[in-house]
C-alpha cells in the first residue's frame, strides 16, 4: 500500500482519473439537480445527497465486481447483423429514458403556464404527500445512476488497473459533486434559461448513449465543449439584459 503512495505514476493516474470522473459526473449532477427541484424545497438537499451517495455506492460495487462488468460486453443475442450485449441494453434504455425525461421537462417549461393547473391537479392526485414524491424521485435517480456509473467505471477500468486508485478517484469526484450540486441547483432555479440549456444537454447525452448502444461512438469532449460554450453565450446574454435593466 505504501509503495503505491510513493509511486509518482500512481499519483498521476489518480489525478487524471479523478479529473475525468468529475467531468463524466457533470451529466449525473445535472440530472440529479433537475429532479431534486421537483420535490419540496425542504427535501431537495436530502434528495441531492441521496442521489450522489447512490452514485458512489453503485460505482464502488461495480468496481468490486469487475468480472461481471466486463462480461456485460459479451454478446447476448444478435439483432440483424449486430451483436447485442448487456451493456448495449443498459445504454439504450438509459439513453431513451434520458431523452424522454428531458424532452418532457422542456415541454413543461415552455408551456408552463398552460400546463401548471393540470400538473398541479395530477401531482395532488398521484403524490398526496411529499414523502411519496421524494421516494419516486429518489427511485428515478437511482435507476439513471446505474447508467452513468457504468460509463464511469468502464472509463476507470480502461485507464487504471489498481482498484484502490479507482475507488479513491471515484470518492474524490463524488465529494466534489456533493460540494457543487447545491450551488448548481440554486443557480438553475434562479435562471430558468440555464435550466433549458441543462435539459437540452441531457437530451444530447441520451442521444449519445443510444448511439453507443449501436456502437456509434462520439467523442464526449465535443459535447462538453458545446455545453460550456452555450453556457458562456447565455451568461453574456444575461449580463446584457441585466445591464439594460440597470440603465433603464
Amino acid at each position: 500500500m505504501f509503495d503505491l503512495l510513493l509511486d509518482p505514476s500512481v499519483w498521476v493516474a489518480f489525478l487524471t482519473l479523478s479529473f475525468l470522473e468529475i467531468i463524466l459526473g457533470i451529466d449525473n449532477v445535472i440530472f440529479i439537480t433537475l429532479l431534486a427541484n421537483k420535490v419540496p424545497e425542504k427535501s431537495r438537499d436530502k434528495v441531492r445527497k441521496f442521489g450522489l451517495m447512490v452514485a458512489l455506492v453503485t460505482r464502488i460495487l461495480l468496481l468490486l465486481s469487475l468480472s461481471w462488468v466486463m462480461s456485460l460486453t459479451n454478446p447476448l443475442f444478435n439483432l440483424l447483423t449486430m451483436e447485442v450485449s448487456g451493456r448495449d441494453l443498459i445504454l439504450f434504455f438509459g439513453g431513451a429514458y434520458l431523452i424522454w425525461k428531458a424532452s418532457k421537462e422542456i415541454y413543461e417549461e415552455i408551456y408552463q403556464n398552460e400546463s401548471n393547473s393540470a400538473n398541479d391537479a395530477t401531482s395532488q392526485s398521484i403524490f398526496k404527500n411529499s414523502k411519496h414524491l421524494v421516494l419516486i424521485t429518489a427511485l428515478q435517480i437511482g435507476i439513471i445512476d446505474i447508467v452513468f456509473s457504468l460509463d464511469s467505471v468502464i472509463t476507470a477500468i480502461g485507464l487504471v488497473n489498481q482498484i484502490p486508485i479507482m475507488v479513491a478517484a471515484i470518492v474524490v469526484s463524488i465529494i466534489v459533486m456533493l460540494i457543487a450540486v447545491k450551488p448548481i441547483g440554486d443557480f438553475v432555479n434562479k435562471y430558468p434559461s440555464f435550466k433549458i440549456l441543462a435539459l437540452s444537454f441531457l437530451v444530447l447525452v441520451g442521444v449519445i448513449l443510444v448511439g453507443e448502444s449501436f456502437e456509434i461512438h462520439t467523442n464526449k469532449s465535443y459535447l462538453y465543449f458545446a455545453m460550456f460554450f452555450s453556457l458562456f453565450v447565455e451568461s453574456l446574454n444575461l449580463l446584457r439584459i441585466k445591464k439594460k435593466t440597470n440603465d433603464s
